[in-house]
């Protein structure tokens, strides 16, 4: 009996050594930044993306989890400058030819393995989630913690064929000429965290 009360006691000590060594950090999503970069043949376009929710979990001081929410209807270009042309894009991004943003307000990514590069350098492999659908995708992520705030960079490239985002791929119709959006889109996102 004795046994087993002292085997439940070094269970429960290393259970909770466990809990103290893994935290977890919540996004601020007004300081946070997700930006995106679209090209076509003729050029490129840029904008943000409003985080609607993220969450990063160290343990020991390396990365092991997280996940990241954006809102899709947030989305905004701010490379062009004219108002009506700005708009116009926008509406057509929120549309059902792009993101169909009324159907899929918003997209997700939910890390499925970390490994750890070098001190604060990762290599990520998660789940990303356009349209309802998702596909893995690995990228490097950079952590750093600076007074208890945490900062997450990093940059990833999805191929938008795969979530349906036919407008102007070749993955889905010829013959387009200057028409051509290459299906690629680049992802650049800047968390910052504080501790739960």
């Amino acid at each position: 009996m004795k046994h087993l009360f002292l085997i439940a006691i070094i269970v429960s000590c290393f259970t909770g050594f466990a809990q103290e060594i893994q935290t977890k950090f919540i996004a601020d999503v007004g300081k946070s930044k997700v930006e995106w970069t679209g090209k076509k043949l003729t050029g490129e376009h840029y904008g943000e993306i409003k985080l609607s929710s993220g969450e990063l979990t160290m343990q020991s001081g390396k990365l092991i989890s997280g996940k990241f929410e954006m809102d899709m209807t947030s989305i905004i270009c701010t490379d062009i400058t004219d108002p009506k042309s700005n708009k116009r894009l926008v509406d057509h991004l929120k549309s059902e030819d792009f993101f169909a943003v009324n159907t899929y307000p918003h997209s997700q990514f939910v890390i499925t393995s970390t490994k750890n590069k070098s001190a604060n350098e990762y290599e990520v492999t998660g789940n990303l989630t356009i349209k309802g659908k998702t596909h893995p995708v690995t990228f490097p992520v950079s952590v750093t913690n600076t007074n208890g705030v945490l900062q997450a960079r990093g940059s990833l490239t999805f191929d938008r064929s795969k979530y349906e985002v036919k407008f102007g791929s070749q993955s889905f119709y010829e013959n387009l000429g200057d028409k051509l959006v290459y299906d690629d889109v680049d992802i650049s996102i800047n968390l910052v965290l504080t501790k739960q």
